[in-house]
């Protein structure tokens, strides 16, 4: 499975050899570090944790400092798959994907705070006449006459956003190795600067 980090930078259009016009996510990434390999004979799982870009020591914790051999990353991550050939060090650039390649994107989405029902859900709210004043967007009715209570997963106002949304089948419109610039179909989940964690899809 090939995999690799990267942040998402903005939207644009992207043009094909076909002429036609793409919504586009543009994804910066920077090259990945192997911090360390796990194996079922010691850990039960087969994993590689990556770490990537530079941390000031000083903010990094004495067990996460000698965990990375001296080194400081501002990111570690673990990706499920075999190690192969990898080793301890080794270096993991966004050159893995090819333009065309289909892959699965996870990020985590816009934080919205707590907010109301027709935000949350898209109910349309009560009626704008008839004596209404201060009730336009309420829930309205939540209850039952029989058993007295809630219905569990009623929906209802609550915490908007901020969660890990996982994007299957995304297509890669295109990459530069050079700039280490990622270019996706469609959008991505989050806000600018949000990690994203691109792979392989199955």
């Amino acid at each position: 499975m090939k995999f690799t980090l990267a942040t998402k930078q903005h939207m644009t259009e992207f043009f094909s050899e076909d002429g036609k016009v793409h919504p586009a996510t543009i994804l910066r990434s920077t090259p990945l570090t192997v911090t360390a390999l796990k194996t079922v004979a010691t850990d039960g799982y087969e994993a590689i944790q990556v770490g990537q870009g530079e941390q000031k020591k000083e903010r990094i914790s004495k067990a996460l400092l000698g965990h990375f051999k001296g080194t400081s990353h501002r990111v570690s991550k673990e990706f499920r798959t075999a190690p192969g050939d990898l080793a301890l060090g080794a270096t993991i650039a966004c050159d893995i994907f090819n333009k065309g390649d289909i892959v699965t994107v996870s990020s985590i989405s816009k934080g919205k705070g707590f907010q109301g029902v027709m935000k949350r859900h898209g109910m349309h709210g009560g009626w704008h006449q008839h004596g209404q004043k201060h009730s336009m967007r309420e829930v309205g009715s939540i209850g039952s006459t029989g058993q007295q209570r809630v219905n569990k997963g009623k929906r209802m106002p609550g915490r908007m956003g901020s969660d890990r949304i996982t994007q299957k089948n995304v297509k890669v419109l295109d990459v530069d190795f050079e700039n280490g610039i990622i270019l996706l179909k469609g959008a991505v989940a989050g806000r600018r600067g949000t990690l994203v964690e691109i792979k392989t899809a199955k």
